[in-house]
């Protein structure tokens, strides 16, 4: 495993590292779960994405059985706020009660006194970022965080809370947006403004959710038991992707891996690594083997011509509109 600083922070992370977005507490069953866990540990993994939202707040639960007993030092462990995780109307958001509550709800959950990252999982339009930036720098100060990220935040939200993260002396060091060969909306702003201001990039979705990986063929039903036939697992967040036209380009980068000595899936994880801003790739798993297949794509080098004949396959279905980061409406 290599491993890379985290923007311009002093916090190494590991180049892929393991998340439970639809896995832990939902997907498969907490053996499977733990045994992902197990065999991102022994793949050189240290770093684990996940959030309080996930699975109902299971994931960070099924995270902390997983991992309790490793040496707590040696882990970077990483969660997020925002999205409701509970009935009411203050159960959601980025306000100083949310936040407060929520950090708190996630140590406890994850069996742990701290996180080494904590997130904003998406902009807060009814809460003012003053507001939300003083809770997290008390998060901070208070010892319950060592960092603090966002996750699908437009380049001037990025600006922003960084400039108040400085004013408030907390590290604001990362970006969790969506990235892959077939979504490219961070690349005109979000990166340049990112690589300005010392901030890494945390990306989520590397492999499209499963379509990079060859697996799904245009004309043809997606494969029994696929994420693409599971509601619970992303069914409609994947539907948009699984056009005969992107399916039809996906196939057409099958001998490109091949002449790299690559799978699908590394191919597409070692793309994303490629980009400089790029601190850690996110992969998650149901299966062990799908965690020491990813892993494989960790140091690997592609050259210019495979990355150009890349582009020259997928550029036709690339979204690339910066208007596209995710960014949920003002809530009533």
């Amino acid at each position: 495993m290599d491993f890379r600083h985290l923007g311009r922070s002093g916090l190494l992370v590991s180049e892929i590292s393991y998340g439970n977005w639809i896995t832990h507490g939902s997907q498969v069953e907490e053996d499977a779960a733990t045994a992902c866990v197990r065999a991102a540990l022994e793949t050189g993994i240290t770093t684990f994405d996940t959030a309080d939202t996930y699975a109902g707040t299971k994931a960070e639960e099924v995270l902390g059985r997983a991992l309790k007993g490793e040496r707590r030092e040696g882990l970077e462990i990483f969660t997020k706020v925002f999205w409701p995780t509970g009935p009411g109307r203050n159960d959601r958001g980025l306000s100083r009660k949310h936040i407060m509550e929520s950090i708190n709800g996630s140590l406890r959950r994850l069996q742990t006194d701290y996180v080494d990252l904590y997130q904003a999982h998406r902009y807060d339009h009814s809460t003012p970022l003053e507001e939300t930036m003083e809770a997290f720098a008390d998060v901070v100060h208070s010892g319950k965080a060592h960092y603090i990220g966002v996750s699908e935040w437009t380049a001037d939200q990025i600006r922003a809370g960084h400039r108040l993260a400085r004013e408030l002396r907390i590290p604001l060091v990362s970006s969790q947006p969506q990235y892959s060969m077939l979504w490219r909306v961070i690349e005109a702003e979000v990166v340049p403004t990112s690589e300005e201001l010392g901030i890494g990039q945390i990306v989520w979705s590397p492999i499209a959710q499963g379509v990079l990986s060859g697996k799904y063929l245009p004309g043809q039903p997606p494969p029994a038991g696929s994420r693409a036939t599971d509601e619970k697992s992303g069914a409609n967040f994947i539907a948009r992707l699984l056009t005969d036209e992107v399916l039809t380009r996906v196939q057409q980068l099958k001998p490109l891996a091949e002449q790299a000595g690559l799978s699908m899936p590394q191919l597409a994880i070692a793309w994303v690594l490629q980009n400089p801003n790029v601190s850690s790739a996110i992969v998650g798993a149901s299966r062990p083997e799908q965690v020491h297949d990813n892993v494989k794509a960790a140091g690997v080098k592609l050259d210019a011509d495979l990355l150009k004949a890349i582009d020259a396959v997928v550029d036709p279905v690339v979204e690339r509109d910066p208007g596209k980061t995710q960014s949920p409406a003002k809530r009533p």
